[in-house]
């Protein structure tokens, strides 16, 4: 009999889409291969597409530019993130004229090949109405999330590739470093990533490491001791 092929279990985010997903890819698939299934699973087309390893923090660890190299070469592991950039959506987002010309505005719509001509008819990036549409509808739950969230709740948060961790909600609105409503949560052990502070700017104070920020819909308010009390019982 021949060896058992291995899988690995990841989590794949993307530029495209903000909510990641949990996938298993068998270890001998290459990176050329493996932007095929990420191209149906993200939108993002494969000739346009750059990938990143991240660990579980988050850290990008290395780009996976060999398209020849599989997963056990680049010594991919169970729990790491691949993180898929469209640099597509990068362009339109930006919505910058053709950068060989310095065209007025007028000029560059009556352009017949532009780059904005082309996402508009295949309708990519911010073109992309259906997108938009589910994009505006995942806000909204966001937001009706975040109104039953209180500080001092207390909590679980429950995000993908990382444990369940218990905290104490220290904050709830919206903020700098990213669209829509967030959850700034204290940890109860030292498994965030500050200390309320992003981007140079303080949202609640606990310790260093005891801090984070999680979207509504990964934070389930309830009678959850503190963990320090449960190993007094």
């Amino acid at each position: 009999m021949g060896e058992e092929k291995k899988y690995l279990s990841l989590t794949v985010t993307s530029n495209i889409n903000e909510f990641p997903v949990e996938r298993r890819f068998p270890d001998d698939i290459t990176v050329a291969s493996l932007k095929g299934k990420l191209e149906l699973l993200t939108g993002a087309m494969m000739s346009s597409m750059k990938l990143e390893l991240k660990n579980k923090d988050d850290e990008v660890l290395k780009k996976l530019s060999d398209d020849t190299l599989t997963l056990a070469q680049l010594d991919i592991e169970n729990g790491m993130i691949i993180h898929v950039i469209d640099s597509l959506t990068n362009i339109i987002d930006e919505d910058v004229p053709d950068v060989a010309f310095q065209l007025s505005q007028e000029e560059y719509e009556k352009k017949e090949e532009s780059m904005r001509q082309f996402l508009m008819k295949n309708k990519l990036g911010k073109y992309d109405e259906d997108k938009l549409q589910r994009k505006q509808e995942d806000e909204i739950n966001e937001e009706k999330l975040s109104k039953s969230i209180k500080l001092g709740d207390r909590c679980e948060v429950r995000t993908i590739g990382n444990p369940t961790r218990r905290a104490e909600v220290k904050f709830v609105g919206e903020v700098k470093f990213k669209e829509g409503f967030w959850v700034g949560v204290q940890y109860d052990e030292p498994l965030g990533k500050n200390d309320g502070t992003k981007d140079g700017k303080r949202y609640f104070e606990c310790r260093p490491k005891y801090g984070g920020f999680v979207r509504p819909s990964n934070i389930k308010v309830g009678d959850f001791p503190e963990i320090d009390e449960l190993d007094e019982i």
